[in-house]
């Protein structure tokens, strides 16, 4: 995660690159999250964070030692993603879910594998062993396949656990395990 905050890092050939999220950074996370909350199924939120929010969310996840980085693409901020606790109880202190949105008008790019990609080596270098991916909605195609494609394996699907947009929805559980010495 070290090599993320010094100096961010090129994915490919294309102008796109993956660094560490600053607090500078969080305006411009503010709508691109936001256009997922109200025009989509893929996150359960019902309400866009404010700034304020998003602020605590980054506190938050450094404080546990854990990746939180943005996609740049020609030097603007496209996607983003960060890892958090699964659970509260300390045993679940080796597991975090993960969070990738990319910004709209841009997927397809590659932009999503290459966070995702560098989330999995942040939370590698800070000991975690297991991420969980809660997939949901009612168009998880992409998702899935992001996911699937960077290592992740099927866990399980939970049944109308949530209610937007008028409609019932499931979620799919994935997991990548990560080889995490001395554990």
């Amino acid at each position: 995660m070290s090599h993320l905050k010094r100096q961010g890092r090129q994915a490919g050939g294309s102008g796109l690159s993956v660094r560490a999220c600053g607090p500078e950074d969080l305006a411009t996370l503010v709508p691109i999250y936001a256009h997922y909350v109200t025009s989509s199924t893929a996150t359960f939120e019902e309400e866009p964070p404010a700034l304020s929010d998003w602020q605590g969310r980054l506190a938050e996840v450094r404080a546990l030692g854990l990746p939180f980085l943005v996609a740049e693409l020609d030097g603007g901020v496209v996607g983003y993603a960060y890892a958090n606790r699964w659970k509260a109880r300390s045993a679940y202190r080796y597991t975090v879910e993960d969070s990738v949105y990319v910004g709209p008008g841009v997927q397809g790019r590659g932009i999503g594998t290459a966070l995702l990609r560098a989330l999995l080596e942040g939370c590698a270098t800070a000991g975690i062993r297991e991420v969980i991916a809660v997939v949901g909605g009612d168009d998880p195609a992409a998702s899935l396949a992001l996911h699937r494609g960077c290592g992740f394996r099927p866990a399980g699907r939970l049944l109308r656990v949530g209610f937007k947009h008028g409609r019932w929805l499931d979620t799919r559980l994935l997991q990548c395990s990560l080889a995490t010495p001395g554990q």
